[in-house]
């Protein structure tokens, strides 16, 4: 590790991630004028943010930073990519990683992988990516904050697992093991036409708060021990919900950045030729097609 990674890096196994994170979740729902406004230059001006497509381009009209942050976009600013077989980036990113599942290790970085059931937390869905698909998508500070459908899917579950919140920016994810399945995170699961499709919110240093559509804040989290809803269980009726979401509905959000993680089935999509690691996309671009007779 380089000096300069390191100043970055060590500082973040002993600082408390969630008090800060807490701290940030108060300051970004301030509705302090002054204070607020001052935030939101801030970070457009260092981040270079384009307001142009958001509903609200007037940084003084958002009542947060939060709202600001969490900023809904115009009609049709991102159209969603056409065709019943194609795959939607979920959100505005740049690629960290994409490629194939080895086994049930995902490829973090150089001389770093996790294994999928890590990342899950449930060892029976984890046994339906082997040797499947896998996208890591990082957000930035300048990004669009809501997370997207990339195909039309039915929920079939959901899981919180508490965790780290270590940053997920590329140093640290060339410098800390198992980054992506030691962070707190949010997974999502539904049948879609490439089979089962994951996609997993990981939390983050300073992201105050994840949330679903059909669930609301999931996290700060009320306590320390994985939570899981099994949306299709005849027995635990109080978690029933018959939820599809269309390719481009909304799925999720974001409050302050972090990453999304695709995972797919073996042999049930191809990822597009030109995406490699380093590569930006928009929400709603073409990332893949499915496998239509697989």
């Amino acid at each position: 590790m380089k000096i300069s990674e390191a100043i970055k890096i060590i500082p973040q196994h002993i600082l408390p991630h969630h008090l800060l994170s807490a701290i940030m979740h108060a300051i970004t729902r301030s509705k302090i004028t002054y204070f607020k406004n001052f935030a939101i230059r801030t970070i457009i001006k260092i981040y270079d943010v384009d307001m142009k497509d958001a509903v609200a381009s007037d940084p003084t009209d958002y009542p947060s930073f939060n709202h600001f942050f969490t900023r809904q976009l115009k009609p049709n600013a991102r159209p969603i990519c056409a065709g019943e077989h194609t795959i939607a980036s979920p959100v505005d990113a740049k690629v960290s990683q994409l490629g194939e599942i080895d086994e049930n290790r995902i490829f973090q970085a150089k001389g770093h992988s996790y294994t999928v059931e890590k990342l899950l937390g449930d060892n029976e869905m984890a046994k339906m990516f082997a040797g499947g698909e896998f996208a890591t998508l990082y957000l930035s500070p300048r990004d669009y904050h809501r997370i997207h459908t990339p195909l039309h899917g039915k929920l079939k579950k959901m899981i919180h697992i508490p965790g780290k919140l270590f940053s997920v920016n590329a140093v640290t994810a060339e410098n800390v093991p198992e980054l992506f399945a030691r962070n707190e995170r949010v997974v999502t699961l539904f049948d879609t036409d490439a089979g089962p499709m994951a996609a997993v919110l990981v939390g983050a240093i300073f992201v105050s708060s994840m949330e679903t559509v059909w669930a609301g804040t999931i996290t700060p989290p009320a306590g320390k021990k994985v939570r899981k809803w099994d949306y299709d269980s005849e027995t635990d009726t109080s978690s029933n919900l018959n939820l599809e979401l269309n390719k481009g509905d909304e799925l999720g959000r974001f409050n302050m950045g972090s990453t999304v993680i695709l995972l797919f089935p073996k042999d049930k999509m191809t990822w597009n030729s030109t995406l490699k690691a380093g590569s930006s996309v928009f929400m709603g671009q073409e990332i893949g097609t499915v496998n239509k007779n697989k």
